[in-house]
């Protein structure tokens, strides 16, 4: 029901806008509202905190079918979803529940998470943002960058550090809201793909925030932001089954089409190959995400699972795009087919959220516990 209803939702909402939203690089505010009408923007939070009430595999299904036609639109979501609002179902207190997440999870509000910056990416744990107590207050200093919702997010989860000498241990997360005094935007990055998903710098500069706006307690910043990313990293995973999935059906389709020495080129061996292995991959991808997502809404460790996840899937994504352009031939590399743009999206997903080669690192690690 889920697929169904989130699949209809994207071919009859989404799909008309997709063109402008690569041309113009326009925010699709008007998908997100009736988005958000669905239950997307909280897929997983339980109802009583505005969200959806759905389980994780839900969750992975829905961002699945959303990327089929729009990964820009995919990633909103995702950010939202995994990244802001779970963050705050299971850190937030009381209050801050009842103040952001509610909105958030119905779509009356949207979130971004700041994490990276200039020389802390992979090396998260050394970030430089700073925020010291000054009475009943913080100050946060310093930049973010690759800042997903950053321009139209109205709560940003912030990380900063408040005591240096503890190193990972001295980072806190904070909820920022937009219009503070000392918060502001900075560049947006013009990026290969994802053209109406915004990539953003943030910048806070005596950036004072209430103390009662410290997620969980001091220090335990960088423990969030590690386990956020493990639920994110199944996002993006369904993402990369999303986006290879659309590649895929484009070109089935075309290869039934196409007509080169007297017969379609689905009866060559070497389009039936590509064809195979494309499906393939895609149905490995998938039980490994479910997989993932099946330990998270058990309640069991999946930090394992999901970088797995995230790593096969990511890679087979860019594997597939390319393989559809290959089967698409010259037409693959115009921007009349879709399959440009899906290859042109499927790049990111080996990046952001970590990068493969820290997937790999993250898996290694818990083998070597």
């Amino acid at each position: 029901m889920v697929r169904e209803t989130v699949r209809n939702f994207a071919i009859s909402e989404i799909k008309p806008m997709v063109a402008k939203m690569e041309k113009t690089g326009e925010f699709p505010h008007e998908i997100i509202k009736k988005a958000s009408q669905l239950g997307l923007c909280g897929i997983k939070i339980p109802v009583e905190f505005g969200g959806g009430g759905m389980d994780t595999i839900s969750y992975i299904i829905a961002i699945e079918e959303i990327c089929k036609i729009s990964a820009s639109v995919g990633v909103i979501l995702s950010v939202n979803n995994s990244l802001v609002c779970d963050n705050i179902y299971h850190y937030g207190n009381d209050e801050q529940r009842e103040k952001y997440l509610i909105p958030l999870a119905k779509g009356e509000l949207l979130g971004c998470f700041a994490l990276t910056e200039a020389d802390a990416g992979s090396d998260a744990g050394n970030i430089r943002t700073s925020a010291r107590k000054e009475g009943g207050c913080y100050i946060l200093d310093g930049t973010k960058v690759f800042t997903t919702n950053g321009v139209n997010a109205h709560v940003a989860i912030v990380f900063a550090v408040t005591d240096k000498e503890k190193g990972k241990k001295g980072i806190s997360a904070f909820i920022v809201e937009k219009g503070t005094s000392g918060f502001s935007v900075g560049r947006e990055e013009e990026k290969m793909g994802l053209k109406g998903s915004e990539t953003v710098e943030l910048i806070f500069d005596n950036c004072k925030i209430p103390k009662e706006n410290i997620l969980g307690k001091e220090g335990d910043g960088f423990k969030i932001a590690l386990s956020t990313l493990d639920s994110g990293r199944i996002g993006i995973a369904a993402q990369s089954i999303g986006i290879a999935s659309a590649c895929f059906e484009e070109a089935l389709k075309y290869s039934k089409e196409r007509v080169q020495f007297g017969k379609p080129i689905s009866e060559f061996q070497a389009i039936k190959w590509m064809i195979a292995d494309m499906s393939t991959e895609i149905e490995a991808a998938r039980v490994l995400a479910f997989r993932a997502a099946y330990l998270k809404d058990s309640k069991e460790r999946f930090t394992k699972e999901a970088a797995q996840a995230k790593l096969y899937a990511s890679e087979m994504v860019n594997r597939v795009a390319y393989k559809a352009g290959q089967i698409f031939g010259g037409y693959g590399y115009c921007k009349e087919y879709s399959v440009e743009r899906f290859y042109r999206d499927a790049r990111v997903t080996t990046l952001y959220e970590g990068t493969s080669e820290i997937q790999r690192l993250v898996i290694a690690r818990e083998l070597l516990r």
